[in-house]
């Protein structure tokens, strides 16, 4: 793909805030406190990629078993078997399996890479997505977070592939600039919920930062009804 080319995100009206989508190549932060649904939406661009444009997907997801992951999207009418192989979900449990045959001896961090150093060269996926950052960090038992960070973040944009990095969090938190994901990224897609009537709370999105990308920095509200995401203008306060 051409430098210019972008993912659509099958968001109703969010690609358009986006001028067509992601760009390919980009390794994108989708932060957001629990309930926001970031992991339902970052699902449900790879499921979309894989079922309208035959790309290649891996969801690596370190919190939530592969089973009950899968469960909740086939609900969600994200159905993996319309897929077949293109969307490949792997979770912690059968990581740990495979890290102790390659394991050598290396840190957790180094050990995590190779394991998808290998999925990549087996099956050649166009988009990852890793849930969660935060556990990531965890595991690897970070030292240095700035130095671990901007190896990461260097060392996933070798795999010429699209990458989101689901995270925790908050806007404000991103917004207050102490978080060095939030430079590193090329991208960043935040979540919240917002109270706009003692009974009502309301999830939204806004596309904090894009690269080569005019987009529209507004916070939407992000809907999710009839197996489909979308986003409408900000009406009540």
């Amino acid at each position: 793909m051409t430098s210019d080319e972008r993912y659509k995100t099958y968001v109703e009206a969010f690609d358009k805030i986006l001028e067509g989508g992601i760009p390919t190549g980009h390794v994108v932060l989708v932060s957001g406190t629990p309930g926001t649904m970031k992991s339902s939406l970052t699902y449900y661009m790879l499921y979309h990629q894989a079922k309208e444009n035959g790309k290649t997907g891996v969801y690596v997801t370190l919190e939530q078993s592969r089973e009950s992951l899968v469960r909740q999207m086939d609900k969600m009418g994200m159905k993996i078997k319309d897929v077949g192989n293109k969307l490949n979900v792997v979770d912690l449990g059968l990581i740990r399996k495979k890290l102790k045959q390659i394991s050598g001896g290396g840190s957790w961090m180094q050990v995590f890479k190779s394991y998808l150093e290998n999925l990549k060269a087996n099956l050649k996926f166009d988009l990852l997505a890793i849930d969660s950052l935060d556990v990531l960090e965890t595991m690897a038992d970070v030292e240095s977070r700035r130095t671990e960070l901007f190896y990461l973040f260097e060392w996933l944009r070798e795999f010429n592939a699209t990458v989101f990095l689901i995270s925790e969090a908050s806007p404000e938190k991103i917004l207050e600039g102490s978080f060095d994901e939030a430079y590193l990224s090329d991208g960043i897609i935040s979540l919240k919920m917002q109270v706009v009537r003692e009974v009502e709370t309301q999830r939204r999105i806004r596309c904090v930062k894009m690269r080569e990308t005019n987009h529209d920095p507004s916070y939407y509200s992000l809907l999710f009804s009839g197996g489909k995401f979308q986003v409408t203008k900000v009406i009540s306060e």
